[in-house]
C-alpha cells in the first residue's frame, strides 16, 4: 500500500484515479489546485505523485522541479493530453519517473504505477538488506549466508589471528583476493600494509626484482637501489596470486623467505631480514603440478600449511540474491545510475545459470544490465543469451518428500518452491524470498508461517532482524 497524490485540474480524472487506486489498496489524496501541492507534500509526504502537465495556475514541468527540490526521492508520473517528444524528454530531464498520455487505458496506468511502487520499494529493500547483511555478520565485501560460504568465513576467522602460511584455492573469479584481504583485516598485522601481486602478470626477471628488490647497477637500467615488495610489506601481509605460474627460480627465492625469513635483492650479496606474512592463491591443482615436476614439492608443503577452499558460485547459489542486491547498489553508484531491480523470472534465470566465471562474471553481468537496460526493471529479455538458455536445476526436488513423512500435506506451488530452495541452499529469509518471487514480504511471511505450522521448516534467530528459516530435521 502506497501514499499517492493525484494532481489534475479535471475533477473527473481525479475521481477516476482515486476510485481505481483505492480499489488497489492505496491511500489516495487528490487536488485540482497545483499551488497547494507543496503544502500537501510537506504535510502528507506522498511516495508517488500523478501530475497533470498542463494546468491553468501552474504548469506541470515547473511544479515537477519544485517537487524534486523539496524531496528528490518522490516519484512523479506526468499525465497529459498534449504529448510531444520534446515535452517527454524535458520531463525526464527534470526527474519524472514516467510519462503517460490521455486518454490512458486502465491497464496502462496500473502498469506504470506498479513499476513506480516497485522502484520505491526497491530503495527501501536495499536499506533493509544492509541491516540483514550486518545481522548475518558478513563483512562488507565477503557476502554470503550459504552453509558452504559460512564454512569459509569460519575458517578465515580462525586462521586470521595466527601467522600461519595460507593458500587460498578456488576457481577464477571466486574472490580469492577478497578472502586474503579479509584475513589481513582480521589479523594482528591489520594496521600495516597489505600488498597484492599477480605472479602470472609479470615475466620472471621483472617479478624477481619486484618481489626482492635490486641494487644500483645490478642490470641495465638499474640506476638506483629499489626496495622489493617483501621489504615494503615488512610487518604486514604479502599476497601472491596465481602462485602456480611462478618460475623455478622464483620458487627457490620464496622457499628461502619462508625458511630463513630473509631476502637478498637482485645484484646484492647482503641478506635483509623481513617479517612478512605470506598468503598465496591459485586456481590450479598444485599437488598435480608437483607430481608433474612443475612446482617444487618443498615449497608446496611450506605454503600449504592451512588451505582455504572457496566454493564456486554454482555450489552456493543461495548467496546469489544477496550478491545481486550488493552489485546492483555498487554498480549503480559507480555509474551514477538510478537503482534498478531484476524481475522474478530474470532472478530465477540468474539462480539457474552455472556461472563459470563465478562472482566476477555475475558482477560484470549486473554492471552490463544496469548500463544497457533503460527500464527500472531488468527482465528476461534484457539478459545475455547464454543465461536465457539456462534452465533451473534443483538437486533435491519436492518429490523427495515421502508421503509417509507428511501424509496430510497440501502445499501451494510457491510453498513447494520455497522447500526446493531450502533443499539446496539450507537457509532462507523473508527478504530473499520476497526478492525471488517478486511479491510482498507480508504474503511470503504467510507462506513461511504455514510451512512452519506444518513442521516442514523451522524458524531460527532471536529477533525480527536476524530471523531465518531452515528445513525441519526429521
Amino acid at each position: 500500500m502506497s501514499r499517492i497524490l493525484v494532481v489534475d485540474d479535471e475533477k473527473g480524472v481525479c475521481d477516476f484515479l482515486q476510485v481505481m487506486l483505492n480499489k488497489e489498496g492505496h491511500k489516495v489524496y487528490t487536488s485540482q489546485d497545483p499551488t497547494k501541492v507543496v503544502k500537501i507534500l510537506q504535510d502528507w509526504m506522498p511516495e508517488i505523485i500523478l501530475l497533470d502537465l498542463r494546468m491553468p495556475e501552474l504548469d506541470g514541468l515547473s511544479l515537477l522541479s519544485q517537487i524534486k527540490k523539496l524531496d528528490p526521492a518522490t516519484i512523479v508520473i506526468l499525465i497529459t493530453a498534449y504529448a510531444s517528444f520534446e515535452s517527454a524528454v524535458e520531463a525526464m530531464r527534470r526527474g519524472a519517473f514516467d510519462y503517460v498520455t490521455k486518454p490512458f487505458k486502465l491497464e496502462e496506468i496500473r502498469l506504470v504505477i506498479r513499476r513506480a511502487i516497485e522502484t520505491h520499494l526497491l530503495k527501501q529493500e536495499n536499506i533493509k538488506l544492509q541491516n540483514e547483511i550486518t545481522s548475518l555478520k558478513i563483512t562488507e565485501k565477503l557476502i554470503g549466508s550459504s552453509k558452504a560460504f559460512q564454512n569459509v568465513l569460519d575458517l578465515v576467522r580462525k586462521v586470521a589471528l595466527t601467522d600461519s602460511t595460507i593458500i587460498i584455492q578456488g576457481e577464477s573469479g571466486t574472490g580469492k583476493e577478497l578472502v586474503a584481504r579479509e584475513i589481513h583485516r582480521l589479523s594482528k598485522r591489520a594496521e600495516n600494509s597489505f600488498i597484492p601481486i599477480n605472479c602470472g602478470a609479470l615475466p620472471e626477471t621483472l617479478l624477481e626484482s619486484e618481489l626482492f628488490g635490486y641494487v644500483k647497477g645490478s642490470f641495465t637500467g638499474a640506476t638506483r637501489d629499489k626496495d622489493g615488495l617483501f621489504k615494503t610489506a615488512h610487518q604486514g601481509t604479502l599476497f601472491l596470486d596465481e602462485i602456480s605460474t611462478a618460475s623455478q627460480k622464483i620458487q627457490v627465492g620464496l622457499l628461502r623467505v619462508l625458511e630463513q625469513h630473509e631476502i637478498t635483492p637482485v645484484g646484492s650479496t647482503r641478506s635483509i631480514p623481513i617479517d612478512v606474512r605470506l598468503l598465496t592463491a591459485t586456481n590450479k591443482d598444485l599437488e598435480q603440478l608437483v607430481q608433474q615436476g612443475e612446482f617444487r614439492e618443498d615449497l608446496y608443503y611450506r605454503i600449504n600449511v592451512i588451505p582455504v577452499q572457496i566454493p564456486p558460485l554454482r555450489e552456493r547459489k543461495g548467496d546469489i540474491p544477496l550478491l545481486i542486491h550488493h552489485f546492483l547498489k555498487k554498480c549503480s553508484a559507480k555509474h551514477k545510475i538510478p537503482l534498478k531491480k531484476f524481475s522474478s523470472e530474470a532472478t530465477r534465470l540468474l539462480l539457474s545459470y552455472n556461472w563459470p566465471g563465478n562472482i566476477r562474471e555475475l558482477e560484470n553481468t549486473i554492471e552490463r544490465e544496469i548500463i544497457l537496460t533503460e527500464s527500472s526493471i531488468i527482465d528476461v529479455s534484457d539478459l545475455p543469451d547464454k543465461i536465457k538458455e539456462s534452465t533451473l536445476s534443483i538437486p533435491h526436488p519436492i518429490s523427495d518428500i515421502q508421503p509417509s513423512d507428511h501424509p496430510t500435506i497440501n502445499l501451494s506451488d510457491r510453498q513447494k518452491q520455497i522447500l526446493q530452495y531450502l533443499y539446496s541452499y539450507h537457509k532462507i529469509t523473508s527478504r530473499i524470498c520476497s526478492s525471488l518471487f517478486n511479491i510482498s514480504q507480508r504474503m511470503i511471511r504467510n507462506d513461511l508461517q504455514e510451512l512452519a505450522n506444518k513442521k516442514l521448516i523451522t524458524r531460527k534467530g532471536t529477533s525480527k532482524k536476524n530471523t531465518y528459516y531452515t528445513l525441519t530435521e526429521i
